[in-house]
């Protein structure tokens, strides 16, 4: 069994999907107009290496149980890259791609789909990590430990907005209670293996080249490849 938010036709009613594709292009619609403020000559080339990094990543799955396997969402990792507005339309162009060439998700569940893991993940994953920010800037340590904490959280609340679906306009024939034990417990153990993802991408990253980490670039001095505040130095 292979558990993602990737949620194929037919799991919630027609008119709660429509709804949420409706929520999609409207949340997708204010993220370009605010993701162009984001791009520049750092900010853009990223962009397209993350779509890419995360559109691979996804293609390959890691056990969690026995016979359950689960795969990268890419929220966290993408928000502390390239930030949240840029990051979402990072994430959905995945989806988009995966559903209409991979048969990855439904096309009817696709805006469920993007709510779930370019709109939810990826701006959970950015409040934590922002939240965290502090500690982040401090130390390498410090920024792995945050990249794992917001991997790991984006997936678990994008479960919910799954429950939440499901509760709204299920039509799998599973009841609530079960359907909220097995999302939550099962994606807290993919979170895990997100958050360690997460925290080996980003800091790969800034061991080198801290200035392409959005997190680390606004506001505050910039850092050095130690991940050390460049004294005498303003962002």
């Amino acid at each position: 069994m292979v558990l993602a938010m990737h949620m194929s036709d037919g799991l919630v009613n027609p008119p709660t999907a429509l709804a949420f594709g409706a929520i999609a292009v409207i949340g997708l619609a204010v993220a370009s107009s605010r993701a162009r403020r984001d791009l520049d000559d750092r900010t853009a080339p990223m962009a397209g290496l993350v779509t890419a990094f995360v559109f691979a990543v996804q293609m390959i799955n890691f056990p969690i149980l026995p016979g359950a396997s689960g795969h990268l969402l890419g929220g966290a990792i993408v928000a502390m890259l390239v930030g949240p507005w840029v990051g979402s339309m990072c994430i959905a162009i995945v989806l988009v791609v995966q559903a209409l060439l991979f048969a990855d998700g439904g096309l009817t569940a696709l805006g469920t789909s993007i709510v779930n893991m370019a709109l939810v993940g990826v701006f959970v994953g950015y409040a934590v990590a922002f939240a965290l920010r502090g500690l982040a800037r401090r130390s390498r340590r410090g920024l792995i430990i945050t990249a794992f904490v917001a991997g790991l959280v984006n997936v678990v609340v994008a479960s919910l907005g799954f429950v939440l679906q499901y509760a709204i306009g299920g039509a799998g024939g599973a009841d609530i209670g079960t359907v909220l034990t097995l999302m939550v417990g099962l994606h807290t153990l993919i979170g895990i293996g997100e958050g360690i993802i997460t925290a080996a991408t980003v800091g790969a990253i800034a061991a080198s080249r801290p200035d392409l980490v959005y997190l680390l670039r606004r506001p505050g001095p910039p850092l050095d490849v130690r991940g050390r505040a460049v004294s005498g130095s303003t962002s």
